[in-house]
């Protein structure tokens, strides 16, 4: 059963979205502060953390940053900030998704399963080409060396692996990406970050041979 951590102040939102995740068969523990959170994570395993920036006591960027540096769980944030500075702190400091409130509580559970199935997998070390990603660990290399991609680039990266063979089209990257989460990222930010993972995986960027171009589609890993 997967297992979440709920860090939240909100004891309605605790007590409402405890119960409907429970009855989408997932295990919920919750807190409302940074030391709870960090003291839970310390002690407990969990599969997955559910986020609000604003806590009783300390705030979500710094368990975030805690549970980053130390632990290799994913990271959604549920907060009232939906700004671009909050959303842009938030994936700055490694966060795997992020939904604003009011939301909708399904598109929620399909937002978890979609970042456990990205981050997670029966096997940690996925080859491709010369690329070694380990989705334990939460690292890329390419021939031994470090790629340093960022959270978003990892994610699209991972993407691209969970769909082998078949061709992304650009709306489909998005939605796989984000799932609806905002005019942060869009499709010239799609573009921008196609660049920029190209750049540090494949041999000769102008000419890839990892992330085909799909002329009038999308792209392609095969």
């Amino acid at each position: 059963m997967t297992k979440i951590l709920l860090v939240e102040d909100d004891k309605l939102i605790v007590e409402n979205l405890t119960e409907f995740l429970s009855k989408e068969g997932f295990e919920v523990k919750n807190t409302s502060g940074q030391s709870g959170a960090l003291e839970l994570i310390e002690s407990e395993s969990f599969d997955l953390v559910l986020l609000d920036v604003s806590l009783s006591d300390g705030n979500g960027f710094s368990v975030c940053s805690a549970i980053k540096s130390g632990y290799n769980i994913p990271v959604i944030f549920l907060t009232a900030s939906g700004d671009e500075y909050s959303t842009v702190a938030g994936f700055d400091l490694g966060a795997d998704d992020y939904i604003s409130k009011p939301f909708r509580p399904r598109e929620l559970v399909t937002r978890i399963k979609n970042i456990i199935r990205l981050t997670g997998g029966a096997s940690s070390t996925v080859k491709l080409s010369d690329i070694t990603v380990d989705t334990v660990k939460g690292t890329a290399t390419k021939n031994g060396n470090d790629l340093y991609l960022s959270a978003l680039e990892y994610r699209l990266l991972l993407v691209f692996i969970n769909n082998r063979g078949v061709v992304m089209s650009r709306t489909k990257l998005l939605e796989s990406i984000w799932d609806i989460a905002g005019e942060f990222v869009n499709d010239n930010t799609l573009t921008v970050y196609i660049k920029r993972l190209r750049e540090k995986i494949e041999n000769d960027a102008q000419h890839p041979e990892i992330i085909k171009t799909v002329r009038g589609i999308g792209y392609k890993v095969d």
